[in-house]
């Protein structure tokens, strides 16, 4: 017949060891080998833990860390009274893993509503500035020249017109549209200030 297998075995001095409740009040008088006992006893049940609420081993890693610290440090608030020591720890570490994961999905949820990369790039921005400007300082040039000029220049350079094109819509002379569309280009030159 097997034996079956003592509840709490009794270490080398024949005294059963101490029970978590017995390591959580030690450790809360700062007592460091009780904590590594409770270290040993509880780490793989709130790693195990964190693991199933986090879904992320790294991160259930950190949490587990975060827990025996939080013990380490607030071990003195332990009230045997109001349940058991493992109850006590794993209710911490659920809370700490909660709490990680809302923080989380709230960081997340700024993160979409907070669209960072949607905004155009400054290049594209300053390009368009910039053209908008050239196009408004052309359209300003344009109207200081005469009615002349103007009819000829439009017609070559927006209509794509020839010079003998040009000279026949506006029912003129080849050199005489030559001479006002020479002159019309300079014109405009001027006005933009386009140096040679």
């Amino acid at each position: 017949m097997v034996e079956p297998i003592p509840l709490r075995p009794s270490d080398a001095s024949g005294q059963p060891p101490p029970s978590l409740d017995e390591l959580l009040e030690s450790t809360a008088l700062g007592d460091e080998q009780a904590f590594g006992r409770l270290y040993d006893q509880l780490s793989s049940a709130v790693h195990g833990l964190a693991r199933r609420v986090i879904r992320d081993p790294a991160r259930a890693e950190e949490i587990t860390q975060e827990v025996f610290l939080q013990l380490w440090q607030t071990a003195h608030r332990f009230d045997s009274n109001r349940g058991s020591a493992r109850t006590w720890v794993m209710t911490l570490t659920h809370r700490r893993a909660v709490d990680v994961v809302r923080r989380d999905q709230s960081s997340s949820d700024r993160e979409d509503r907070y669209d960072w990369t949607g905004g155009p790039d400054v290049d594209v921005v300053a390009e368009a500035v910039t053209t908008r400007f050239e196009h408004e300082q052309v359209r300003r040039c344009i109207g200081s020249l005469t009615d002349l000029q103007r009819e000829a220049v439009t017609l070559a350079y927006y209509g794509g017109y020839t010079y003998a094109e040009v000279a026949s819509l506006l029912d003129a002379n080849l050199p005489t549209v030559k001479t006002r569309m020479r002159d019309g280009l300079i014109r405009l030159r001027d006005c933009m200030g386009v140096t040679r």
